[in-house]
């Protein structure tokens, strides 16, 4: 069974790494196979209630690998974790088979709630460098997730999410508008409408004291 997820995992970096060359190099250097081998071995002892041996492997893991995964997050055999560094998978995220995670890559929450709070990635979604998906939401099936975006809300698959926050850009490789509008913020509303405000005031007061100057200039009798 092992052996079996370990096949799984090298066959993912050699299907998305083109630098890869041989199952013993991909086994022997890449960080986020190591990391997976650790992370099952944390999640065996998390299982049987070993709570603290599991805990410590995957901080070992994480000091050699510079990836940190709860041992209770459910990560499917053919995850590929490329370079990995800065990696965080929280404790009730799911990843599935043929998902594609870079470097910096948060799986996290957004709060101190139980339950369910970190996001659920299903197959073959790819997930960019950078990247924070944040809260117990799903990102859906082939679903691209670019650079830096900080993603808040259910992804639909597959869908291209980009920016902060994230916002869906394109759906099946056609492009759309963000399924899901914003709601209004009530600040911006409030600015926007006392700027107008000032605008307005303004224009008066010009008018006032050009209305101003001439009464004036009426009122002064003419020099003889």
């Amino acid at each position: 069974m092992f052996f079996e997820k370990l096949r799984k995992d090298i066959e993912a970096a050699k299907r998305n790494d083109p630098a890869a060359r041989n199952g013993f190099e991909i086994w022997l250097t890449y960080s986020g196979v190591r990391a997976l081998i650790w992370h099952r071995r944390a999640a065996f002892f998390h299982k049987i209630h070993l709570k603290l041996i599991a805990r410590w492997m995957s901080q070992w893991a994480k000091f050699r690998t510079g990836i940190e995964i709860h041992p209770a997050a459910k990560i499917a055999p053919g995850v590929f974790i490329d370079h990995g560094s800065g990696v965080v998978i929280g404790e009730t995220a799911e990843v599935e088979e043929g998902v594609v995670i870079y470097q910096g890559v948060t799986l996290g929450g957004t709060g101190k709630e139980k339950g369910k709070r970190h996001p659920t990635v299903k197959k073959n979604a790819v997930i960019s460098s950078g990247a924070k998906v944040l809260g117990g939401f799903t990102v859906g099936e082939g679903a691209r997730i670019g650079a830096g975006a900080v993603v808040l809300k259910e992804v639909p698959p597959y869908a291209t999410v980009v920016g902060v926050p994230g916002r869906i850009v394109r759906i099946n490789g056609e492009r759309t508008q963000d399924l899901i509008p914003e709601k209004e913020d009530p600040i911006k509303q409030e600015l926007c409408a006392l700027r107008e405000r000032v605008f307005a005031l303004e224009d008066e007061l010009a008018k006032l004291r050009k209305e101003n100057e001439n009464a004036k200039n009426e009122a002064v009798p003419p020099t003889e």
